[in-house]
């Protein structure tokens, strides 16, 4: 055991020295090993969470959802405008790009920027927990928690030896995907009054899908142009950017797709046989119950329905 200790110590000491020094003593950025021990209790919590909220009466978080998301939409608007200004909309260019490693004002504004997009990682698990609080165990998907779990470690390594350059370019898009996404669920968690204007929300998942496949095309040219940027960095973007898309699209198969498909063939069903069923058909209390619940319950469909599509966010 204490050979092991040992062993990991010495590649973690080696690897570290290899960091980018500008970033010393920065909050959480010495070693990957306190980002890795908060996302693995993360997921403990919410295990935890779930398991203790069973037969718990739910609790009412709709005020502190409408102020959670919408700073979380000025938070992601203020990263999108510091990668703007401190790169790219400020010489960065959308070939090769090199991270600058000086202390020049604008190198370390964007180095800056990469933490804060990274620390915003692990904000951004508060999604879980109110899921969890409010009782909705169903929108605790395997998604949702891998995507929540496995972020802040990933981006962690990125920030750490290259914060800012060619691989910037995904946290910029992904803060633009975010300022939207967090504007829909704001909107969403204020009640059914908003739900006529959230007609958009499928799109929400089609956004994200777009998201993946750009930052595939852009990480793609290095393997065609001369570039001082580590491939390895590249690489690990278009992996998450390929997983994600998997299962964003699986999702968007499932929840949409095969959804539409089978209500179209129970609506035809049920028009075949009007004359067999007239209870159900003219039960309004019944018919009312599901039309509220799938179209004027914001709080199950209108803010959760896309819920389940979160994130890379």
């Amino acid at each position: 055991m204490e050979s092991m200790y040992n062993s990991f110590k010495e590649w973690h000491d080696r690897t570290m020295s290899l960091g980018d020094p500008r970033l010393d003593g920065w909050f959480l950025m010495d070693s990957p090993v306190p980002s890795t021990l908060l996302s693995i209790l993360y997921v403990v919590l919410v295990l935890a969470g779930m398991r203790w909220m069973k037969g718990r009466a739910p609790f009412d978080l709709r005020p502190l959802m409408v102020v959670y998301n919408l700073s979380m939409v000025v938070f992601s608007a203020w990263l999108v405008y510091e990668f703007c200004v401190s790169g790219w909309l400020a010489g960065y260019s959308l070939g090769c790009q090199p991270v600058d490693f000086s202390r020049s004002p604008k190198a370390i504004r964007m180095a800056k920027t990469c933490w804060w997009f990274y620390f915003s990682k692990f904000i951004e698990m508060l999604d879980t927990f109110f899921f969890v609080l409010r009782g909705r165990f169903e929108l605790v998907t395997f998604l949702h928690v891998f995507h929540h779990a496995v972020l802040p470690p990933a981006w962690w390594w990125g920030v750490k030896f290259v914060p800012g350059g060619f691989g910037s370019f995904a946290a910029m898009l992904n803060s633009v995907v975010h300022t939207v996404m967090y504007l829909y669920y704001g909107l969403a968690a204020m009640g059914p009054s908003v739900q006529p204007y959230l007609w958009w929300k499928r799109y929400l998942t089609k956004f994200q899908m777009v998201q993946f496949v750009t930052m595939v095309v852009h990480g793609m040219q290095l393997y065609f142009i001369e570039c001082n940027y580590p491939k390895a960095f590249a690489n690990a973007i278009m992996c998450f950017a390929c997983i994600f898309f998997v299962l964003f699209a699986n999702f968007y198969i499932q929840s949409y797709l095969k959804r539409s498909g089978r209500r179209g063939a129970k609506t035809q069903e049920a028009n075949g046989h009007k004359s067999a069923v007239p209870v159900a058909n003219g039960n309004g209390k019944s018919n009312g119950l599901a039309s509220h619940h799938e179209n004027g319950n914001s709080s199950s469909n209108g803010y959760h329905g896309v819920k389940r599509s979160r994130k890379a966010d």
